[in-house]
């Protein structure tokens, strides 16, 4: 890899790192871990996001580059209208479960939708099959205690690894919409096939890694708040509201 080569793929994780940032972003997924109980397990909500966006990204690129495709660009606002849309499903969604007085404040995300957990079905010695596990591959002996140590305390704190299928879905609407198109624009001016994905790639894993971390710090404020169930609520109204406002101004071109 030439220095060049270099400089572009660190600029691509830096702007995949900026454009988790996106206002839409944030709003969408607030939405979805405003109910959640433990702040920490929504990494994984923002993982399964950042997923569903690199899969559109890297269908999208890939037909920039193999078929010198540019009707994306053409059409970016017909996916900021989509993205509205998603926005004030969500929105709306939220309003509808406070309403009907399902909002599990003291509950956890298993009872609201169903996803997969990652871990071994292999039992070993010394091992409780049912404790949460983040690496279940074998260590060697020296760094096994260590190994064991951290891998007990990041289970406790993030449970296991899961995907949510709603989280990826909304993850590949706002895959074209946003920077995400002008991040398209680039592609053709790279200097090879292999850079151009690469670099979808390296943008793809600085937005997901930058959201995995962030909605860590979105659910905390409904996570402290579960314990007093009125504030909570308001604090649910607010991010169901801000999410059709912003739904609104996306579908009415005022973006």
């Amino acid at each position: 890899m030439d220095t060049n080569t270099g400089v572009i793929l660190f600029l691509g994780i830096v702007l995949g790192i900026r454009h988790a940032f996106d206002a839409d972003h944030l709003v969408a997924v607030s939405t979805i871990v405003s109910q959640y109980r433990n702040p920490f397990r929504s990494l994984w909500v923002g993982i399964s996001w950042g997923l569903g966006h690199t899969t559109t990204l890297l269908l999208a690129g890939a037909a920039i580059l193999f078929f010198k495709l540019s009707f994306f660009q053409d059409y970016s606002y017909i996916f900021e209208i989509a993205v509205g849309v998603m926005l004030v499903f969500l929105g709306l969604q939220v309003f509808w479960t406070l309403w009907r007085g399902k909002a599990h404040l003291h509950g956890h995300e298993h009872e609201r939708e169903t996803h997969w957990h990652i871990h071994p079905h292999r039992k070993t010695p010394g091992h409780d099959h049912h404790t949460p596990s983040l690496w279940p591959w074998r260590l060697p002996p020296p760094i096994a205690g260590i190994a064991l140590r951290v891998n007990s305390y990041l289970a406790r704190m993030l449970g296991r690894p899961f995907f949510r299928l709603k989280s990826y879905l909304v993850g590949t609407v706002h895959g074209l919409a946003g920077s995400a198109a002008l991040m398209l624009l680039v592609l053709g001016a790279l200097p090879s096939l292999e850079t151009g994905i690469l670099y979808i790639i390296v943008f793809g894993l600085g937005s997901t890694l930058a959201m995995g971390v962030t909605t860590i710090f979105i659910s905390m404020p409904f996570t402290l708040s579960g314990r007093l169930p009125t504030f909570n609520r308001v604090l649910q109204v607010v991010a169901a509201s801000f999410s059709i406002f912003l739904g609104i101004l996306l579908i009415s071109g005022g973006r």
